[in-house]
């Protein structure tokens, strides 16, 4: 039987929240894309490299490791089933043979001694119930001398998607949302917490360097309004007031993102994220 400890974020990922990502693949992926290419040029792959990616999701990370490994193999572990679902039917569909997904909690998963060459995560590893044990199991599935990147969310003042909905403190009850702390978003939106948790679990040579991207959240105000509204943290908040206030939030939102449509429409928001790179020691 599949050991989980992480029960909490077990529930929300293996519910709505995982079947709404599952569901929405292709948007979420459009929201973070731009963070792909620091997260993979950090890990510094090889042809031959075997890659292994935590809270894969719905894999897109994990596919554009395998093709940047293609005498090797990415291996995706994620909690939630939907989202594994998911990412197994997009790598047939797309015909790659050296990569494969396992559903797991990276915090307890059978990793000790697999030997992988590289460790990759993109906004994958701030759910750790235990953050100290979780990275040093992923430290024991890495050789000596392997090599860790990630990636992983900076302080709230710094994405735009936040504060845009900060913006709907009149009509929602926002309260410490956005706060660090964890587990959750933003519990290691701190360097210097970030580098504690990796010296603790046997990483050395740790670097962390702020990284930018404007992601896609919709064609148009009103679009990237309903997707926003939609994701887990909004829809936490919209179940606590009326319809009537959901629905002056909502257009108040609309408003609030048509400064960020571009000429052709569509609306972009900057995140701002840690990339965080260490050595097995």
């Amino acid at each position: 039987m599949q050991q989980i400890v992480n029960t909490e974020q077990a529930q929300a990922w293996n519910g709505a929240e995982g079947t709404h990502w599952a569901r929405n693949q292709e948007r979420w992926d459009a929201v973070n894309e731009g963070f792909n290419e620091p997260l993979l040029d950090a890990a510094a792959l090889t042809p031959g490299d075997t890659v292994l990616d935590i809270g894969c999701g719905a894999g897109a990370t994990t596919r554009l490791a395998a093709r940047r490994t293609p005498e090797g193999h990415a291996t995706g572990v994620d909690l939630s089933r939907p989202m594994l679902e998911r990412a197994e039917a997009t790598a047939r569909a797309e015909g790659l043979d050296n990569v494969s997904f396992e559903h797991g909690d990276a915090q307890v998963h059978r990793l000790a001694g697999r030997d992988f060459d590289a460790a990759i995560s993109r906004y994958g590893v701030m759910f750790f119930a235990d953050p100290f044990a979780a990275f040093r199991n992923i430290g024991s599935g890495l050789h000596a001398g392997g090599r860790l990147a990630f990636i992983c969310a900076a302080g709230a003042e710094r994405n735009e998607w936040l504060q845009v909905l900060a913006g709907l403190r009149a009509y929602l009850p926002l309260g410490g949302f956005g706060e660090t702390g964890g587990p959750g978003m933003f519990s290691l939106a701190e360097p210097a917490r970030v580098r504690e948790i990796l010296a603790a679990a046997g990483f050395a040579d740790v670097g962390v360097e702020l990284t930018e991207a404007a992601g896609r959240w919709g064609e148009g105000a009103q679009d990237a309004a309903d997707f926003l509204l939609s994701s887990g943290p909004a829809r936490h908040l919209l179940s606590q007031v009326d319809a009537e206030s959901g629905e002056r939030a909502r257009r108040e939102l609309i408003e609030l993102l048509r400064p960020h449509e571009d000429a052709e429409g569509t609306v972009r928001l900057h995140s701002s994220a840690w990339l965080v790179t260490a050595v097995r020691a």
